[in-house]
């Protein structure tokens, strides 16, 4: 009888064991979890991030080419363009999810025959400039605002929380 008491004690440091390693398993496999979630949420938060930057810098050239080409094909005697403005591009811009482009552009050059004349003299950087093959030249700024989409959709965001994106090139015309 004694034999069997000592096998008895036996078998119950084997499940103490035994539940102490399953413990120990469990502790570690959800620690594990928690380091996998975590590192998930840092890679999608950058990507998101990397995304609408890289969004971003695409609207920007697109808006530089786009204000190059609206100055090239403008009478300036008539009309000067000296702003070109895009809201609500790609999603919704009131939920702070989409972009704004303000596009400004400034004259450099010879005023006779660049015909600045109806450009506003804030606009007008300087009109007695000459280059060779071209009497007109662009600045061309383009500014792209978008939000951080955690602030958005956590509702902490405001008015403050503006990412801008800048692009200036200077372009013969």
């Amino acid at each position: 009888m004694q034999r069997k008491g000592g096998n008895q004690m036996i078998t119950k440091q084997r499940e103490a064991f035994s539940m102490i390693t399953a413990i120990f398993v469990i502790v570690i496999m959800a620690t594990v979890g928690i380091l996998v979630n975590s590192m998930t949420g840092k890679v999608i938060k950058e990507t998101t991030t990397q995304y609408r930057k890289e969004q971003a810098v695409l609207l920007a050239k697109s808006y530089t080419e786009f204000a190059i080409m609206a100055v090239t094909a403008n009478d300036r005697t008539n009309e000067c363009i000296e702003n070109i403005n895009g809201n609500n591009i790609i999603a919704n811009d009131s939920s702070g999810q989409g972009y704004q482009v303000d596009t400004r552009i400034y004259y450099i050059g010879n005023g006779t025959t660049a015909n600045l004349g109806s450009c506003a003299a804030s606009r007008v950087l300087a009109n007695d400039v000459t280059t060779d093959g071209s009497d007109l030249q662009i600045i061309v700024d383009v500014y792209v605002r978008y939000k951080d989409l955690d602030k958005v959709d956590s509702g902490l965001s405001d008015n403050n929380d503006w990412i801008t994106y800048h692009r200036r090139t200077l372009q013969k015309i």
